[in-house]
């Protein structure tokens, strides 16, 4: 799958003498053409007659049905681990290995920060290669958030709107500008712990805990410039039936699209 981006000119001192006629004129900077491989998910189950004629305690439902549900939620997991979960570049597979889609931390190179003992942002930010994890890791600090903050900042016109982090560096953000000193509301008995808003020098962001992240990265994202592309949306298929059994497919094929790396950033090995 391929789409186009662009960038804008950076700021320049601009004034035009009256009425004149332009004998010069800018180059035009051709897009620049992206493209990922979309990844094929799916999960199956098998359903005895028995188990699912059975009434089952505390449900209504039969136990086709139930699977059926629990198996949506799965793979929606398998989709944003695929996407914010993993370190993975863009594989087109081949007739015994699947494709693969790249995945955000294969994307972002300019705005970004890491340990230098071994780590490194990945050679091009098209998805090509994955990052290189250093074998050494930090901890999260605040000066790492304002420092990629700011780079976003300087390198697009974009704002990132959340920040995706595992448990522990959730943990860690709710400590960031010396919230160690706990603002108690008014209610009896009520602490506040934690930090969800963060309102730095250049842009407001949500602190998002996400369950598939690595604890190892914390992804400032703008939501507007990446996009799930379906191939085939998620859908349920019926395979042959086969003794006392009830067969049935969920699958589903799509990859990420990044349509501008410079609006997102994120902080790399930490511990």
């Amino acid at each position: 799958m391929e789409w186009q981006t662009d960038v804008l000119a950076s700021p320049a001192d601009n004034a035009q003498v009256e009425g004149d006629d332009p004998s010069t004129f800018t180059a035009i900077n051709p897009t620049v053409r992206l493209g990922n491989y979309t990844q094929i998910l799916r999960k199956e189950l098998s359903v005895s007659g028995t188990a699912n004629a059975t009434k089952k305690a505390g449900r209504g439902r039969r136990e086709l049905a139930y699977q059926l549900t629990k198996l949506g939620k799965e793979l929606r997991l398998d989709v944003e681990r695929m996407c914010v979960g993993q370190n993975t570049a863009r594989s087109a597979g081949s007739a015994s290995t699947p494709r693969r889609s790249a995945s955000v931390l294969s994307w972002i190179k300019t705005n970004t920060s890491f340990d230098a003992t071994s780590g490194a942002d990945p050679v091009t930010a098209d998805g090509a290669v994955a990052r290189t994890d250093s074998s050494a890791t930090r901890a999260f600090t605040e000066a790492h958030l304002k420092e990629v903050l700011a780079e976003i900042w300087s390198n697009s016109d974009e704002d990132p709107d959340i920040l995706l982090v595992g448990a522990k560096q959730k943990q860690v953000v709710s400590t960031f500008t010396g919230n160690a000193t706990r603002f108690v509301d008014a209610a009896p008995e009520r602490l506040y712990a934690a930090i969800d808003r963060y309102v730095g020098d250049f842009s407001a962001i949500t602190i998002r805990p996400d369950r598939v992240v690595r604890a190892r990265d914390a992804l400032l994202i703008n939501t507007d410039l990446w996009k799930l592309a379906w191939l085939r949306p998620i859908s349920i298929e019926e395979l042959a039936k086969t003794g006392d059994t009830e067969k049935r497919m969920m699958i589903a094929e799509t990859t990420l699209e990044s349509r501008n790396e410079r609006g997102s950033g994120g902080i790399f090995d930490l511990s």
